[in-house]
């Protein structure tokens, strides 16, 4: 019963989802080795991803992917850009960007 719910909320957004949005694949790079990756998208509609991980302390307990990337976008209404940096670590997905709000210290 949960699966039937979950995959009818995703149906739900898909047809949601604007069909008048197209963008074409500008540029689309990757390469994956055993102890890391690095990958670059961008799109006509502005889009853009970058994304680097590596591991860490390979080899032992430790043993960790560390990944820095930035994605940005264009709002369609206000033309802004947005752009989040990241660090997904073993500490979490910590993003940072000037429209995010900053955490309480």
């Amino acid at each position: 019963m949960k699966f039937f719910i979950v995959f009818a909320a995703l149906f739900a957004v898909a047809l949601a989802a604007p069909a008048e949005h197209h963008a074409e694949v500008l540029k689309q790079e990757s390469e994956v080795e055993p102890e890391g990756f690095h990958y670059v998208s961008e799109l006509s509609d502005g889009t853009y991803e970058t994304a680097e991980g590596k591991l860490k302390d390979v080899g032992t307990d430790h043993e960790a992917i560390v990944v820095h990337g930035s994605y940005s976008w264009v709002d369609e209404k206000t033309g802004e850009k947005f752009t989040v940096n990241y660090v997904a670590d073993e500490n979490g997905f910590q993003p940072e960007g000037a429209h995010l709000p900053k955490p309480q210290q």
